[in-house]
């Protein structure tokens, strides 16, 4: 199964201010369109919980599960919830048949995952800000090589979308 990162991030790798931050207010419509489209492709979302009470509602067109220390205090009809590790969670998707999986933050979240060894891709977009202190894109050290697979400035704003293989 090829199990993504997407962020949006700042210059200097902060995916927000603070957990409340809702990305959609500082990244640019190329960007918010991108996370439409390929979250859209994978079929199947991942987030905790913090990241999702950002989000406010089921995403669209799209399965959600949000990775939790205690699930059924995830009540929103439509989006399931989970306390799995990311092996586990993974396993039981692909014994479903799912062949994508898109993990959409926050910082604990994307640490877990890439520190389980999940994480094939990753997608970044750079957005040409500073915050100069914020939200990590991870919460703890990661020791991981990538391999650029492409980049692209996204708009006329110049936001870079950047697309990574994760080698090791």
């Amino acid at each position: 199964m090829k199990v993504f990162i997407i962020a949006a991030i700042s210059a200097d790798g902060y995916i927000g201010l603070d957990e409340s931050h809702r990305a959609t207010s500082w990244t640019t419509t190329a960007d918010k369109k991108f996370f439409v489209r390929r979250t859209k492709e994978a079929g199947v979302v991942v987030m905790g919980r913090k990241t999702f009470d950002t989000f406010a509602r089921p995403l669209k067109d799209r399965r959600l599960i949000i990775m939790s220390r205690d699930p059924a205090a995830v009540t929103v009809e439509g989006v399931e919830s989970t306390n799995e590790t990311p092996a586990e969670l993974v396993a039981r998707l692909e014994k479903e048949g799912v062949a994508e999986l898109a993990v959409c933050g926050g910082s604990s979240v994307y640490a877990q995952f890439m520190e389980s060894g999940m994480v094939t891709e990753v997608y970044l977009t750079i957005m040409p800000k500073f915050f100069g202190e914020g939200v990590p894109l991870f919460n703890t050290p990661q020791d991981k090589n990538l391999e650029l697979i492409s980049s692209e400035v996204l708009d006329d704003q110049h936001s870079v979308l950047v697309h990574y293989k994760v080698t090791a």
